[in-house]
């Protein structure tokens, strides 16, 4: 026998110990360790993974609901406050004034018994004793813009 029908025949005898339906070519992608030294690989739960992400989504989104519920507040505040602003001013262009309003000055808005409004420079505590029957509106700045902020506001209807 020639050394090739040798090498055929030992080659045909030789039965592979290891069954090939348990190795792999990429060990590390089994989802088990595949040596004795190998790290522990526990297969997680599911139920409990997506459960912690849905709890922290909804934190999440809560958060940033509540953020946005604040926000809108903030903003509907503000423009309840220019409102306010607008219609007072208005009121004062068409007050009573007997002086020259100043820049930064301080004064007073009152509504009348006729229902007209006057301009003041008089705060609603220093009437004294010669408190007229005027109501008190607000008290406003005028500022650079000639636009009047409003510092103090009262309850009453404008």
């Amino acid at each position: 026998m020639s050394e090739n029908e040798q090498n055929e025949n030992k080659n045909k005898d030789f039965i592979n110990p290891i069954d090939p339906d348990h190795i792999t070519e990429n060990p590390h992608n089994l989802p088990y360790p595949h040596m004795a030294g190998s790290a522990l690989v526990k297969p997680e739960d599911e139920g409990k993974l997506k459960g912690r992400a849905l709890n922290a989504m909804e934190h999440q989104t809560d958060m940033q609901l509540k953020q946005l519920y604040e926000q809108m507040n903030l903003l509907a505040s503000q423009a309840k406050g220019l409102q306010d602003r607008k219609i007072i001013s208005e009121k004062i262009y068409g007050a009573e004034m007997r002086f020259e309003p100043l820049i930064n000055h301080i004064y007073h808005l009152y509504q009348k018994e006729d229902k007209t409004y006057l301009l003041s420079l008089i705060a609603p505590d220093q009437w004294g004793r010669s408190k007229k029957s005027f109501e008190f509106v607000a008290t406003v700045q005028l500022l650079a813009d000639h636009t009047w902020d409003v510092l103090e506001k009262s309850d009453l209807e404008i």
